[in-house]
């Protein structure tokens, strides 16, 4: 330690002299204190479950508004967080009577903060990190203690600097002996000489980082403690300050340049939540859900660490024009390091669109139809939506004399809930389809009222663990019937509220934008009076995917409402299957017999432990040992991405002339139906559905 104070008391010495930095911070007290009114009167008055602001209530927003300014724990020292507690539990008083000294103390100690950080971040990268002393660095932040005092900060910072520096340098390497084995008479670099590069390169990153830091001003902070009181509620409601709703406007309405994934804070990290489908990140196939951003390079630019970078800074750096590229380090969700490269392009509103593909299997021909999402466009005359292109694919497969249909709502993140009953309502004569509750706990129940059928033929729904909201209700009608066969993950998501958006302007005339407040205002309930929150839809045919041992879904969110039930609503099962509890048995059986799904649930376990592994080495030796030894782990799983299902996709009738004159859709069909061949998912959902048998006559049984 001794040695370590030689460097570290001349760089809190240089620290406090650069405190006579300018610290950009635009202070409006007037509408700061009107906001923290109305976000607090909405949410009490408002919110489907309002919470009571007391003690306990004040203590969370005590620890996660900290925690929001400051996830990797490498601006405030235990000191710090030791001199705020005398409003552990006052917050709720300063809430009420709509004060703000908590919230301005803090926030300017982190500006204080950040200044320091300025100082002594350069100094500690001007000197070479010795990589062949054993340390060890936890990145599971949540779980670390603040550091004491400015020294074990300091500490702290040199070893994510001497990690962030060691992730480049093993980059260099790796791309030295690339070039030795493309040129025998290449002259590698040494280590020393890649060292300094990758320390410079650090250096131009944090660079970049605090020149977005240094941007920072009340609205910013502001936002962060307005979101730790709003989300205290539930993971849902969360308030929009004016810059990130006007970008919000401008992705609903319609074409946006990126990559085409949603992404959310987790932790300190930028993780990818959902691909859009059809997007350039979807085409490539390299990016999955769940995977952290680690760094972000513009083309052949030198990358970004945007480990600890708020997420509207984060997705400034990711999005952008179309044809341009933008080079990814990912943490993937089996714990290896990969870097990946998309070419930005316009994330296309027809890919959401419901697409149809028709199949042959035993001389008998099938059809499956892929909903991205349940879609619905007021603006155009017309009204296109998920439901009507719903309607005309079915009837489209009824002219091809189709004998059954898999309906892949696979990803399907949800969308209209009318939408969602209109589609129900093509399956069963009429009925109840959902039931919401308001928050003065009376439930509506929304019908079918439809007695058309549109198709009577057996029926396959296949899910996994991201598909949610609308997805979910429509899934769970299909289920309460047992008009389908659910089959997917052990499952869904888990979503069954909904959120309205409030413009806080329409409630309170002032002349500055104050954003909008998105609250959680009804929850879904099935028709059998089960809640859609946290459960989701259980499948009746459970498959293993990569994602059965993760935290994912709502269950994984912060304060999510809890699961409960009512009465059921009154409504006719449909009874029209001969064998539907014998096809689900069938499946079981094969599920449990085959090679293929027992090699993916070993590689889901892997994925979980590769998960919850969050100590990495600092010692570059044991570092790409470790790194090596997951890559060889990881091919033992290759068989996985290399099966074919032997089975050929091709486009209903009316779409071949479409094809023909339309090369851009025929690509995208191309890919569609070759990544189909290769789905052990939907053959089996196949198998399912070739087993199933229907009743000459159907008969109701009366719940």
């Amino acid at each position: 330690m001794k040695s370590n104070y030689k460097i570290i008391l001349p760089i809190i010495l240089l620290a406090v002299v650069l405190l006579s930095f300018n610290i950009r911070k635009k202070v409006d007290p007037e509408k700061d204190k009107i906001l923290l009114g109305l976000v607090k009167y909405a949410l009490t008055q408002g919110h489907y479950q309002p919470q009571e602001i007391n003690d306990e209530f004040s203590e969370a927003i005590f620890t996660d508004f900290i925690e929001g300014l400051d996830p990797a724990k490498r601006f405030f020292t235990q000191e710090d967080i030791n001199s705020f507690e005398v409003y552990k539990d006052k917050i709720d008083d300063e809430i009420k009577a709509e004060k703000l000294n908590f919230y301005r103390t803090v926030s300017k100690k982190y500006l204080q903060r950040l200044q320091e950080a300025k100082g002594f971040y350069k100094e500690i990268l001007k000197y070479p990190f010795d990589f062949t002393k054993d340390e060890v660095y936890d990145v599971e932040y949540i779980k670390k203690d603040f550091p004491k005092n400015e020294v074990e900060l300091i500490i702290n910072w040199q070893k994510q600097l001497k990690l962030s520096t060691l992730s480049r340098l093993h980059s260099k390497l790796e791309a030295e002996e690339d070039k030795l084995k493309n040129d025998a008479n290449y002259k590698k670099k040494t280590f020393a000489t890649l060292e300094i590069e990758a320390r410079e390169a650090t250096l131009k990153s944090m660079e970049e980082f605090f020149d977005f830091k240094d941007e920072l001003d009340d609205e910013d902070l502001f936002s962060v403690y307005i979101n730790s009181i709003s989300q205290e509620f539930d993971p849902h409601t969360s308030y929009f300050a004016p810059r990130v709703k006007k970008r919000f406007d401008i992705d609903m309405a319609g074409k946006i340049e990126g990559i085409g994934a949603r992404l959310q804070k987790k932790g300190e990290y930028t993780k990818v939540a959902e691909l859009i489908s059809g997007g350039p990140a979807w085409r490539s196939g390299e990016l999955e859900v769940g995977d952290l951003i680690l760094k972000v390079a513009q083309g052949d630019g030198e990358p970004l660490d945007i480990v600890g970078m708020r997420l509207d800074d984060a997705i400034e750096f990711i999005k952008g024009k179309k044809g341009s590229e933008v080079k990814l380090t990912l943490k993937k969700i089996d714990g290896t390091i990969q870097v990946i490269s998309i070419i930005r392009d316009v994330v296309e509103l027809e890919e959401t669109f419901a697409k149809t593909s028709i199949v042959t299997k035993d001389n008998r021909k099938f059809g499956l139809i892929n909903l991205p999402k349940f879609y619905i466009d007021f603006s155009e005359k017309n009204f296109r939506n998920s439901a009507t292109d719903m309607a005309r694919e079915i009837e489209r497969l009824n002219q091809e004399n189709v004998e059954g249909l898999i309906i892949d709502l696979r990803n399907n993140g949800g969308g209209s809930l009318e939408t969602a009953i209109d589609i129900a309502g093509l399956f069963i004569k009429e009925g109840p389809v959902v039931q919401v509750r308001y928050k003065d706990g009376v439930p509506k129940v929304r019908s079918d009222k439809d007695f058309n059928i549109q198709w009577s033929k057996p029926l396959v729904i296949l899910v996994n663990e991201l598909s949610a909201s609308a997805s979910e209700i429509f899934a769970a009608a299909m289920q309460d019937y047992n008009r389908a066969v659910i089959i997917g993950s052990k499952q869904t998501f888990g979503k069954g509220t909904v959120q309205n958006l409030l413009p806080l302007n329409n409630y309170y005339k002032y002349s500055k934008d104050l954003g909008a407040l998105k609250m959680t205002i009804q929850k879904f309930y099935r028709i059998n009076g089960g809640s859609t929150q946290l459960k989701g839809v259980m499948s009746d045919i459970a498959l293993p995917d990569r994602y059965s041992y993760m935290e994912i879904g709502e269950r994984d969110e912060e304060n999510p409402l809890a699961w409960d039930k009512i009465e059921s609503a009154t409504y006719n099962r449909w009874d029209g299957y001969e064998n539907f509890q014998q096809v689900v048995k069938n499946s079981k059986k094969r599920i449990a017999a085959n090679d293929q799904f027992t090699l993916i649930d070993k590689n889901a376990k892997w994925l979980k432990e590769g998960q919850d592994d969050t100590k990495i080495f600092l010692n570059y030796k044991k570092y790409k040992q470790d790194l090596n030894e997951r890559e060889k782990e990881a091919d033992e799983f290759k068989l996985i991405y290399e099966y074919e299902n032997k089975l050929s996709f091709e486009s209903p009738n009316y779409e071949l002339p479409l094809i023909k004159s339309d090369s851009i859709l025929a690509q995208k069909r191309e890919v569609w139906h070759e990544n189909l061949s290769k789905d052990i998912y939907v053959e089996e959902a196949l198998n399912v559905l070739e087993e199933l048998k229907t009743k000459k006559q159907k008969s109701l049984v009366k719940r």
